[in-house]
């Protein structure tokens, strides 16, 4: 799909944009449409997206870079090509610097592992947000066990946002990384991560930007963040679970050592002694997800005819539309307000388990996540349990706004 030039900065066509997508013209019991609000958990795919993995076994299923056959051949190109389209989608400096891994908990947890544990030591610090997503938790609480490195947290706001000035007052010349998300998944609250990476940088820090939730939904440019690593997933970008990008500064990347052993990451290897092969295939060992990585460079194809500025723009006027609509519900209360926020909506209702608002929206054709979201910490912050989440894609409409807001109003008529 393409938008026309001359519209690609005046409006995003959503209705175009869904009709790529084929489980949304799905319907579900009793011919409900499908209002599919779980986006921040995984995007559904476009048609180009399953055909791409379908013509990838259909036509050039074999192994990469190891022969020089035909089918070898045309599924290195699409290996590799893939790798391309990801080098310019995110603006890195070269290829080198695209690591494919299995996602972005796969990429925090290669930093966590390669870089971050062979050189912290005992008083170096780590530095977290509140609202972090447990992918970016947990793998530096195992690091900071093993070296007796400190985890340090930023707190968050009553709204939601984290502070700039919060985030530099926890910076000091022990602080080794400073790990955050770009998007949070629990709140929608957009970081201000390239002010939070100079800040982090002046004090000698290293980088880490959790961006799973931002390259779907607004452009990405890693050198103009200037983050020294910055891991995603393909399934949150409308293409296939299973595979991510680690992106890593070259010098940086260079000088870690790899994450595992075994093909296609070596150079040479004997008995006495192994030599590595050079980036990034030194963070790829053995057969790699190739059908995905197929999928992955024709999703980042289509979305490279959209505008992302359009988009998020689309996105925010239907999280102004849902808003509205959810403050005028009585017993609803949202968490997390933060100016500027990306299109995800975290509530609660008085007297109604979060569960239950799920499972009766559910009766009603719309999907949306209820739990922790893997984001007990903050849960924990704003007094809750757990939340409703209802997360936008660019190919929701107002039909999906208005089915969410009808369900919810249902609820509470239910539980009023």
């Amino acid at each position: 799909m393409a938008i026309a030039d001359a519209a690609r900065h005046i409006a995003f066509d959503a209705a175009r944009f869904r009709a790529d997508f084929p489980i949304l013209s799905e319907s579900l019991d009793q011919g409900m449409r499908l209002s599919y609000l779980d986006n921040a958990a995984t995007t559904q795919k476009p048609l180009a997206v399953i055909k791409a993995s379908d013509d990838y076994y259909r036509h050039a299923n074999a192994n990469v870079h190891r022969a020089i056959h035909a089918l070898s051949q045309r599924a290195t190109r699409q290996y590799e090509g893939a790798r391309d389209r990801l080098v310019r989608f995110i603006n890195a400096a070269s290829r080198a610097e695209v690591v494919y891994t299995r996602g972005t908990t796969d990429g925090i947890n290669l930093v966590a592992q390669c870089y971050a544990r062979p050189r912290l030591k005992a008083g170096d610090e780590i530095l977290l947000t509140e609202l972090e997503h447990h992918s970016n938790i947990v793998p530096w609480q195992m690091v900071a066990e093993e070296t007796g490195a400190r985890i340090v947290v930023v707190p968050v706001e009553d709204d939601g946002s984290v502070s700039l000035e919060a985030f530099k007052s926890k910076l000091s010349e022990r602080t080794a990384i400073a790990a955050f998300a770009h998007v949070s998944n629990a709140l929608g609250t957009v970081l201000p991560v390239s002010e939070m990476v100079e800040a982090a940088h002046a004090v000698g820090a290293v980088t880490l930007i959790d961006g799973a939730q931002a390259v779907a939904h607004m452009p990405v440019d890693v050198q103009a963040i200037g983050a020294d690593f910055y891991a995603f997933s393909g399934h949150k970008l409308f293409g296939p679970t299973g595979i991510g990008v680690l992106y890593g500064r070259e010098s940086l990347l260079d000088a870690m050592p790899p994450y595992q052993g075994g093909g296609d990451m070596i150079e040479t290897v004997s008995f006495e002694g192994t030599t590595w092969n050079e980036l990034p295939y030194k963070f790829e060992a053995g057969t790699p997800n190739i059908a995905g990585a197929a999928a992955f460079g024709a999703a980042i194809e289509y979305l490279e005819d959209i505008d992302l500025d359009a988009v998020a723009a689309y996105e925010h006027g239907l999280l102004e539309q849902a808003t509205a609509g959810m403050e005028a519900i009585d017993g609803l209360r949202i968490i997390g307000t933060a100016p500027g926020k990306a299109a995800t909506i975290s509530f609660v209702m008085e007297g109604v388990h979060a569960h239950d608002i799920g499972t009766l929206l559910d009766e009603s054709g719309v999907a949306i996540r209820t739990g922790h979201h893997c984001a007990m910490p903050l849960m924990t912050r704003f007094g809750v349990p757990a939340t409703a989440r209802a997360s936008f894609a660019a190919y929701n409409d107002d039909d999906d706004v208005n089915a969410l807001i009808k369900g919810l109003e249902s609820v509470q008529r239910i539980f009023g």
